[in-house]
């Protein structure tokens, strides 16, 4: 009781912040939120749980709403609202199904106490979110200049600095598993010398030290998963590429081999090592989806510099669910791509993305202005392209929720048929 949750919502172009405080709690039964800050003139929402078996429940939800002005707007309310509602609450009960098929997955597993990194961005959110509600002891390891959530558990935080290794808070032994996700924003400016430099550093230097942290752990995990990217293969146009597929060149290749070769210390001291090398993950809560979708609502969504580069995506759902898949497989070692088993060309996705949102995609957009709006990072980025297969990821048994682009963005948008 009395907690409160902001967060974002778009209405039209125009993004509003959203705050809602919790009450009327009863374990087990219910909870409660009343919008304190947002777009409605009220808005009360109760969620009960009614229980149906042993194995079985019932979610019931009440909500008590009204538009500002609601002596002018109560008309024409439930013809703007009622829509927008059913089809969250249809996309609630769908994130709710998925994620508890795959917590029934490995129901008899036992539970782990693992420690993240970067929990405090987009995929460590999200990921340490469904690891709690999947009953694991999940710690956040912060950096010295990292602010702590008001709601988030002090007794369950790891602080240290990320550029020297220095523990300052806790303690990392007795973790069963360590997830390190950390690092700057790899699309968020322009690829200057200094920003290259950065993005570099603020991989390869955090990875080293805590792989070097984990080596001399009198009780280190059994297990330490850590991020990469497919930028290690570079442009290799129509190539199929694996994870036996040899490296690229470029700037974004140098990276990803230095951002993994860090991690050798772990390896080293024989603790098993997982290399997750992601693709483009599909969400419209960041990354590059979140860049396109403005001009695509506007109809100026067309294939970029001829639309002919691949592009490697995995849906949000599946990054976060292939993690858990692969923390919980006694055997995963080594490099596994993190992507969807059908990548497409740019201009395929530009395509898939008008047809989801109901707008043309077909005007054209020069691979001239993409490098002159984001200079190298243009380029590296957006221009050029991967063929990337999950080969071994699939040979571990991991079954995709998203297989096909579509299907992957009518969820993150909304948008189901």
């Amino acid at each position: 009781n009395g907690a409160k949750t902001s967060f974002k919502i778009s209405i039209g172009p125009i993004p509003q912040r959203w705050v809602a405080e919790h009450h009327s709690y009863i374990e087990g039964e219910q909870f409660c939120d009343n919008m304190v800050k947002g777009p409605f003139g009220r808005w009360d929402h109760a969620h009960k749980f009614l229980a149906v078996s042993d194995d079985e429940m019932t979610i019931h939800d009440h909500v008590d709403w009204k538009l500002p002005f609601h002596f002018f707007s109560r008309i024409g309310a439930p013809v703007m609202v009622m829509p927008r509602l059913r089809q969250m609450f249809k996309h609630r009960t769908r994130r709710i199904n998925a994620d508890m098929n795959r917590q029934a997955k490995f129901k008899d597993a036992p539970r782990k106490r693992i420690l993240i990194s970067g929990s405090t961005g987009l995929i460590g959110t999200q990921l340490s979110a469904f690891l709690e509600t999947d009953g694991h002891d999940v710690h956040r390891l912060l950096r010295k200049t990292s602010s702590l959530h008001p709601d988030s558990d002090k007794d369950k935080i790891v602080r240290w600095d990320d550029q020297t290794g220095e523990i300052l808070e806790g303690s990392m032994e007795n973790f069963d598993v360590i997830i390190h996700l950390a690092g700057a924003g790899i699309g968020d400016k322009r690829w200057s010398k200094k920003r290259k430099q950065l993005i570099i550093n603020s991989r390869t230097i955090p990875t080293k030290n805590l792989s070097e942290q984990i080596a001399h752990l009198k009780s280190p995990p059994s297990l330490f998963m850590s991020a990469s990217a497919i930028g290690f293969y570079d442009n290799r146009g129509d190539e199929d590429l694996d994870e036996t597929s040899t490296i690229g060149s470029g700037f974004l290749a140098e990276t990803c081999q230095k951002w993994e070769q860090a991690t050798e210390p772990a390896r080293s001291a024989g603790i098993r090592t997982v290399i997750l090398r992601t693709g483009l993950v599909t969400t419209a809560a960041g990354g590059m989806l979140q860049k396109l979708l403005l001009p695509a609502k506007m109809g100026g969504m067309g294939p970029v510099g001829g639309g002919r580069q691949w592009q490697s995506w995995i849906s949000f759902d599946d990054q976060i669910y292939s993690i858990h898949h692969l923390m919980n497989q006694d055997d995963s070692e080594g490099i596994y791509n993190l992507t969807a088993p059908n990548p497409v060309t740019q201009k395929v996705y530009a395509k898939t993305l008008g047809r989801v949102l109901r707008r043309p995609a077909f005007a054209p957009i020069p691979g001239f202005m993409m490098k002159l709006l984001f200079g190298k990072m243009g380029k590296g980025l957006i221009l050029d392209g991967q063929k990337v297969h999950p080969k071994r990821l699939i040979e571990s048994g991991y079954e995709f929720e998203h297989s096909d682009l579509e299907s992957a963005l009518r969820d993150t948008l909304g948008r189901f048929n």
